[in-house]
């Protein structure tokens, strides 16, 4: 088995460390799916080790940071073009690679985005961030900007535990500039492997 966690100690799987969950992988005490970082298709297995210090780059705060369910290869991203009739119009559906930039939230980076569920009569999108290799040499459906409507992911808390109907500082696991976003926790889920949330109205600080 290739496949290694990133390296970002974050606890979901129960333990303190990579390095004590890989141990106990290899002992037999443990299974590669229960890091929420796990993909069989080792999508983000490259990515460098992320220490959440609770600061952004900038020195922003932020309560949590939102890791991915698990089995998934990023939090869960829903997204609404500008023009929410291009989700009909291109039949954006399961399995489709979509390039955008959530302009609406004021990013700068070009997302790409593996469509999970789609909906043609309200334009909305979910989906992972899967990095721009998916893009290369395949064929992508570009939606130009969107605005970011929500996230769904696991909670790792930093400062806060979330609350429904508050509204928290957060970082996305996959934020590849290490910005503090913002956004309403619209629903809680007590898993046995840790706290499933979703934000809306989100904006980055």
């Amino acid at each position: 088995m290739s496949w290694k966690p990133p390296g970002k100690d974050c606890g979901s799987c129960g333990l303190k460390s990579c390095g004590e969950f890989v141990m106990r992988v290899e002992e037999g005490r443990a299974r590669y799916t229960e890091c929420p970082y796990y993909s069989s298709v080792n999508i983000i297995n490259n990515l460098r080790p992320v220490n959440y210090t609770g600061r952004d780059i900038t020195g922003q705060k932020y309560d949590l940071v939102l890791l991915p369910l698990p089995g998934e290869t990023s939090a869960r991203k829903f997204i609404l073009p500008f023009r929410p009739d291009i989700t009909e119009k291109y039949d954006i559906k399961k399995g489709d690679v979509v390039i955008g930039r959530p302009a609406g939230a004021g990013c700068p980076v070009q997302h790409v985005i593996r469509v999970m569920s789609s909906d043609h009569i309200t334009g909305v999108i979910m989906g992972h961030v899967v990095g721009p290799e998916h893009a290369r040499g395949k064929e992508v459906k570009d939606v130009k900007e969107y605005h970011m409507v929500g996230f769904e992911g696991m909670a790792s808390v930093i400062d806060r535990r979330p609350e429904f109907g508050k509204r928290y500082y957060f970082m996305p696991g996959s934020c590849m500039m290490h910005r503090t976003h913002t956004g309403l926790v619209s629903m809680i889920i007590e898993r046995d492997y840790g706290t499933q949330i979703k934000l809306e109205d989100i904006i980055i600080v």
